[in-house]
């Protein structure tokens, strides 16, 4: 009797990995990561992932669920220790969106998509949380505190995507200077209330700006 033959796999690479939709978005942040968003397409990711794109519609319905999660993910590493410290809570708000902002800043083309995202994974929900925990800790009533959640991430999230497409556009320095020269050659007698203010448009760091339009629309809040 001659020997049994022992069967041989025809693959020549190791079983895939299971899929996750945790898998799948840990991949598509190291692809934007290594190649930018715009690179990441579900094709692109199912070829990372050694599958094909019918598959990865188990696990997010679309790119937008895919770059809302993503979002979500990043939102993870925020500092969201939510619990108001007594006299403090403004601080700690603008703390919270100001986090919130450097992180799109750091990912400038998720910060674009970010105008349009509907998230709704826990990491987020712990952010609105947070917010809206702050805004009834410095007395604000419900609707005012529901409302303003939404204003000040719609605030955070514009002006992340604004400064990101800026920081990214080549001939935004030139468009830049352009703007500060016409208005110091503005003239009082076409623009006086441009030439009263011409001084201070300009002024501040960008750091300075954002804290005073979250402390502006902070204390709006309650009286509108």
């Amino acid at each position: 009797m001659s020997p049994r033959r022992v069967p041989v796999s025809r693959r020549d690479r190791p079983a895939k990995p299971a899929l996750s939709r945790e898998g799948v978005v840990a991949v598509a942040l190291r692809i934007m990561r290594e190649e930018g968003l715009e690179r990441l397409t579900m094709r692109r990711l199912a070829a990372e992932l050694d599958t094909g794109p019918a598959s990865l519609y188990v696990y997010v319905r679309n790119t937008a669920e895919l770059h809302g999660a993503m979002l979500d993910d990043l939102v993870a590493g925020l500092d969201l220790d939510g619990s108001p410290r007594p006299g403090d809570w403004r601080e700690q708000l603008i703390g919270v969106l100001s986090s919130y902002t450097e992180l799109l800043f750091a990912q400038p083309s998720l910060a674009r998509s970010a105008l349009t995202l509907r998230p709704s994974g826990p990491h987020y929900l712990r952010l609105l949380d947070t917010i809206v925990g702050l805004l009834l800790a410095g007395g604000l009533p419900a609707r005012q505190a529901a409302w303003g959640v939404d204003l000040l991430l719609q605030h955070a999230t514009a002006t992340a995507a604004e400064q990101s497409g800026r920081a990214e556009s080549a001939e935004s320095d030139g468009e830049q200077e352009d703007l500060v020269l016409a208005v110091a050659e503005a003239q009082a007698d076409t623009y006086p209330h441009l030439v009263r203010v011409r001084e201070e448009i300009f002024s501040g760091t960008g750091q300075q700006r954002l804290r005073w339009a979250f402390s502006t629309i902070i204390d709006g809040l309650p009286t509108t």
